[in-house]
């Protein structure tokens, strides 16, 4: 073919080149646009207090890390550096409508966890209190749970060597199982637990003996309790016999008791004649004081008659 028959170029579309510009712009600005709202999205556009955390190191603190209150995120990291006496200083910006979550009274942790992420946490027990200030310095308390393995694995080894001292054949441990397997010998012998009780087979001979005696004895002992009981209740024993005699023993009291009735009657009679006699020895006193009055008119008048006619007669007067 001839050049002369080729086709001639096409000239550019005004048009394409424009649109090209304007995806290009477009796209630019969509770029540009999804910067911004993941900016607004995390803050940046929003006022905010700052927080200055001190604590012994910051190792597990990045920047960007959220300090979450109630489970919350409030704060966020924006710096971490090293302060002049040897300290980490971490810098937290508060969004201002967050910041009413922070008191004077609040108390900040820097948690690290044996899985997770370090975590920065405020407490705030009294919301009552004044309000923390802008750009105020706070101590952070650290509860780093992995601090703790060292002790723990030291402490466990320990425990692990005192279990091994325990369980050797010298040990505390050891003694006590094998003084508890003699034991257990000693108890499956002929003696049994007695043995293990009085600590030797000897001992544990004497008190059967003793308890064989004290059978022989508490079998004597019955058989005179049955002797006695014959004796004593028996149909010939004495309780019988006693209480014979006891009934013969209360008629001879009944007997007794009418003589002393028959007794007492003679008594009352004695009395009467007692009485009786009284009267007649106090006639009998007053006749005789009249017997002698009249007695010693007589006699008065014999010595008269005497006197003047005397007479060789005995005049003397004998009184019954």
């Amino acid at each position: 073919m001839s050049p002369l028959n080729d086709p001639e170029p096409l000239p550019p579309a005004p048009r394409l080149e424009v649109t090209a510009l304007v995806l290009l712009a477009f796209m630019l600005a969509l770029v540009l646009g999804s910067a911004v709202y993941v900016m607004f999205a995390r803050g940046a556009f929003e006022s905010t207090q700052k927080l200055f955390l001190v604590a012994d190191d910051s190792e597990g603190v990045v920047i960007g890390m959220d300090m979450t209150f109630s489970g919350f995120p409030i704060g966020r990291v924006s710096r971490v550096e090293l302060a002049p006496d040897g300290k980490a200083r971490i810098l937290v910006e508060v969004p201002v409508k967050q910041a009413h979550w922070l008191r004077q009274s609040s108390v900040f942790t820097l948690v690290r966890g044996l899985v997770g992420s370090t975590n920065i946490r405020a407490y705030s027990g009294i919301l009552s209190d004044p309000p923390l200030a802008d750009g105020a310095v706070r101590e952070v308390l650290r509860g780093d749970a992995t601090a703790d393995i060292p002790r723990l694995i030291t402490a466990t080894r320990e425990m692990v060597e005192t279990v091994h001292a325990l369980v050797r054949s010298e040990g505390a441990l050891g003694a006590s199982l094998a003084n508890v397997q003699q034991l257990t010998d000693k108890l499956k012998g002929p003696r049994g637990a007695l043995g293990v009780l009085l600590g030797s087979d000897a001992d544990a001979n004497k008190l059967l003996l003793a308890l064989e005696r004290s059978n022989t004895l508490l079998a004597r002992l019955d058989a005179l309790a049955l002797n006695a009981n014959t004796q004593v209740f028996g149909p010939d024993g004495l309780l019988p016999e006693t209480r014979a005699s006891v009934l013969e023993l209360k008629s001879l009291l009944a007997e007794a008791r009418g003589s002393l009735k028959r007794v007492d009657a003679v008594l009352v009679e004695a009395q009467a004649v007692g009485a009786n006699a009284r009267l007649a020895t106090e006639d009998l006193g007053v006749l005789r004081l009249e017997v002698e009055s009249s007695l010693v008119k007589v006699q008065s008048l014999l010595n008269e008659i005497n006197r003047k006619w005397p007479f060789a007669r005995d005049t003397e007067l004998k009184l019954p």
